[in-house]
Order: C-alpha cells, then structure tokens, then sequence
C-alpha cells in the first residue's frame, strides 16, 4: 500500500462492496475482508473500528496500529488488485503489536492474500 490517499477505501459503498463480496476472515485482533478486482491496480485498504470499542481517541489509536500493521507486512504479500477492509476488535488498541501482526498475517493467509 502507498502512502497516497488513492490506495484507500474512503466511501460507504466501497465498504459495503466489499463486505457483500469479501472471503472474512476473523482473528482475536481484527476482522479482515478482501476483495479480489482482477484489475492489476494498486491494492486499496480500508480501516474502520466500531463504537463499540470505545471513545474516539481508543478508536483512533487502534487505526493508527492497524495501518502500521498493514504497512509491516506489505513487503512480503502483494496488493495489487485487491480491495481489504481491517475491521478493528475490542482490545485492538490493547494488543501487543507482534500479536496483532501475527493476527494480520493469519487473516491474509486464511483469505488467501498471503501465500
């Protein structure tokens, strides 16, 4: 994933395309969904950490971890023509950060993203 606005899920429908479409995979960290586009584009990402978890600085730090996750496994998967969605968990902002990178890499190996 680059570092550009372009590279990222913003929109609702996006979301929801993804979602209505995605291979799911659940860790105790995180939920990830991908979404497969066959287009050879660079690969989108998209964060989004429910209420549920807690006030909005909780809720932006356990972001701010997901995306330094997706950023440490980058080197080793390729994104490109892929759409995924990190859905943050309660304890995501808790969770010891080799562990949640862990999390990470089991979903992309479950939804097929990381060979």
């Amino acid at each position: 994933m680059q570092d550009q606005r372009s590279s990222r899920l913003k929109k609702r429908a996006q979301f929801l395309a993804v979602a209505a479409k995605a291979r799911k995979a659940p860790t105790p960290g995180l939920v990830l969904q991908v979404l497969s586009r066959n287009d050879g584009e660079p690969g989108r990402v998209g964060f989004t950490v429910t209420k549920k978890v807690g006030n909005a600085v909780v809720r932006n730090r356990a972001k701010r971890r997901l995306r330094e996750a997706i950023r440490s496994v980058e080197s080793d998967v390729s994104l490109n023509g892929l759409d995924l969605v990190v859905i943050g968990r309660i304890g995501t902002g808790d969770r010891p950060f080799p562990e949640l990178i862990a999390d990470l890499r089991r979903a992309l190996k479950k939804t097929g993203a990381l060979s």
